[in-house]
C-alpha cells in the first residue's frame, strides 16, 4: 500500500504559455542586439555604395515630390444626392484611371514633354524622364511594355524586348479586362540605354490561325529573353493566354540571332499549374529559373529550366503563399537573390514588395516596400508603375535600374516606361514584419527622380 506524505507539496510545473514567451524574449533580445550590430556595421556598406563610389551619390538621394491635385467633383445630380445620399469620391487611383481626368494627365504628359533621342540641340540628353512618352531613333514612341532586356557581351549591345500594344484597346466581353490584339514581341537595341533603335516584331502574332496561341484574340504578355551558352541559341519565355484568362500557360521560341525572328514552339502549364505573370532568370553559373504566379494569383512557383531553356524540370516550390503576389523581376548581387513583386490588383498600381533568399529555391523572406522619396501616394503606388525587370550595371556594383510599367488601360498603347535607380544598402526596414528580422538583408531601394541619367562613362568603370 502506498501512503502519500501529506506535508509534502506537489512540484509546480511552469505554465506552457510563460515557456513559449520566455523564448520569444529571447529571440527578440538576441534579433534586437544583432540589429544594432548591424546598424553600425551598415554604415561602412553604406559608404561603399555612395560616398567612396561617389559617382553614384546623387542616384540615391531621396527626392520628395509633393502631389498636388483637386478632389474631383460629383457629377451627379444635386437631387439625385439628396434623394439617394452620397456616394464615396473617387481615389486618387480612380482619378489616375480615368483618361478624362486631370490626374490622369499629371502621369501621361503629351508628346511635347517626349524623349527624343533624336532632337537637335537637345539639353536633355541621356535623361531619364519616368513616365514620359519615350522615342525611338525614327521618332515613334516605342512599344515594349512588360519586357526585359538581355546584355551582349561581345557586341556591347543591350537588347530590349517587350509587347507591342500599337493596337485599339477595347473590351472582349463586358467583364473583361481592357485588352489589344497580339500584334507580337518588338525588339530594340542600344548601347546606351538611352537611344534605342527599332529592330522590329521579332516575333510575330496570327491573324488567321484561330487555332494558334498567337492567334491575335488571344493573349502575350511579359517576354523575357536569355541566351543559351550550350546550344547557342536566344530563347524566349512569355505568359500565353485565351481572352478570358483561362489557358494560364508559358510558351516558348527560339532564334539564333537576338533580332530575330524567333521561332514559336509551344505553350505548356509548368507541372500542370496555372502560369499567369512570369519571368526568368539566369544565373553566373548558367543554370536559369521559370517564376511564375499561380493558384489564381494566391503564390509564386519557382523552377529550374532544363540545360537547353526549353523546359521545366521537375522540380518547383511554391512561395509567398497565400500572399497574392505577381510581375517577379529578379535579380542578384553579392551571392544573395533579391526579388521585386506587385499585389494583384489588374491595370490598377499597388505597392511593391522585395523579397530575398540566399538560394533561388528559398525560404525568400520579405524586407517591404522599397520605393523611397516621392511621396505617401508615390511609395504606395510604386510610382503609380508596375514592375516588369531589373537590369545590373556594369562597373557600377549595388546599383541596378528598376523597370516597371505604368499602364494605361483606357489607352494601352500609351501605357508608359518607368525607370529608376535601384540601390542595394542600408538595414530593411520591414523584415520583423514578415519574418523576426532573421536573417537581416540589406536593404533593397528605388529611388524616385523626376529627371536622372547614369553617370558619365557608366560603361568604362
Amino acid at each position: 500500500m502506498r501512503f502519500r506524505n501529506k506535508h509534502l507539496r506537489p512540484a509546480k510545473r511552469c505554465p506552457p504559455s510563460l515557456l513559449i514567451w520566455s523564448i520569444i524574449g529571447i529571440a527578440l533580445l538576441f534579433h534586437f542586439y544583432t540589429l544594432s550590430q548591424i546598424q553600425s556595421n551598415q554604415i561602412e556598406t553604406r559608404i561603399y555604395y555612395s560616398d567612396e563610389n561617389s559617382i553614384t551619390k546623387e542616384l540615391e538621394t531621396v527626392e520628395e515630390e509633393p502631389l498636388h491635385v483637386t478632389v474631383a467633383r460629383s457629377r451627379r445630380n444635386p437631387r439625385a444626392v439628396r434623394r439617394k445620399g452620397s456616394q464615396k469620391p473617387p481615389s486618387i487611383i480612380d482619378e489616375f484611371l480615368d483618361e478624362s481626368s486631370d490626374v490622369h494627365e499629371l502621369f501621361f504628359p503629351d508628346m511635347r514633354r517626349a524623349i527624343n533621342p533624336m532632337a537637335e540641340g537637345n539639353d536633355s540628353a541621356g535623361y531619364f524622364y519616368p513616365g514620359h512618352v519615350w522615342l525611338d531613333t525614327d521618332g515613334k514612341p516605342i512599344q515594349a511594355h512588360g519586357g526585359g532586356i538581355l546584355y551582349d557581351e561581345e557586341t556591347g549591345t543591350y537588347y530590349w524586348y517587350g509587347e507591342n500594344k500599337d493596337g485599339p484597346t477595347y473590351l472582349a466581353h463586358q467583364n473583361a479586362a481592357a485588352r489589344v490584339d497580339i500584334i507580337g514581341v518588338s525588339c530594340y537595341s542600344s548601347k546606351d540605354l538611352w537611344s534605342w533603335k527599332n529592330e522590329g516584331i521579332v516575333l510575330r502574332g496570327k491573324k488567321n490561325d484561330e487555332t494558334h496561341d498567337l492567334h491575335k484574340s488571344n493573349v502575350l504578355e511579359r517576354p523575357k529573353v536569355i541566351y543559351n551558352d550550350i546550344t547557342k541559341t536566344y530563347v524566349m519565355w512569355m505568359h500565353i493566354d485565351n481572352a478570358n484568362y483561362s489557358k494560364a500557360s508559358v510558351g516558348v521560341a527560339t532564334s539564333q540571332n537576338p533580332t530575330g525572328p524567333f521561332q514559336y514552339l509551344y505553350s505548356i502549364q509548368p507541372h500542370g499549374c496555372e502560369s499567369r505573370d512570369m519571368t526568368i532568370f539566369k544565373d553566373d553559373n548558367r543554370k536559369a529559373y521559370l517564376i511564375y504566379s499561380s493558384e489564381d494569383n494566391t503564390e509564386l512557383h519557382v523552377s529550374p529550366l532544363t540545360d537547353d531553356y526549353l523546359n521545366v524540370t521537375n522540380e518547383f516550390k511554391s512561395i509567398f503563399v497565400r500572399r497574392h503576389r505577381e510581375a517577379p523581376a529578379l535579380f542578384k548581387f553579392e551571392g544573395t537573390y533579391y526579388m521585386i513583386t506587385s499585389g494583384c490588383t489588374g491595370w490598377a498600381p499597388n505597392s511593391a514588395l522585395a523579397h530575398a533568399s540566399e538560394t533561388m529555391m528559398g525560404p525568400w523572406e520579405t524586407l517591404g516596400n522599397p520605393c523611397m522619396g516621392g511621396n505617401v501616394i508615390f511609395r504606395h503606388t510604386t510610382y503609380f508603375s508596375q514592375s516588369t525587370f531589373v537590369l545590373p550595371l556594369p562597373g557600377l556594383p549595388g546599383l541596378f535600374i528598376f523597370m516597371a510599367d505604368r499602364w494605361n488601360p483606357a489607352n494601352l498603347r500609351d501605357s508608359r516606361y518607368v525607370w529608376l535607380p535601384l540601390a542595394i544598402g542600408g538595414v530593411s526596414d520591414e523584415s520583423l514584419e514578415y519574418s523576426f528580422g532573421f536573417p537581416l538583408w540589406p536593404r533593397v531601394s528605388i529611388y524616385w527622380h523626376k529627371r536622372w541619367r547614369l553617370p558619365d562613362g557608366w560603361r568604362d568603370l
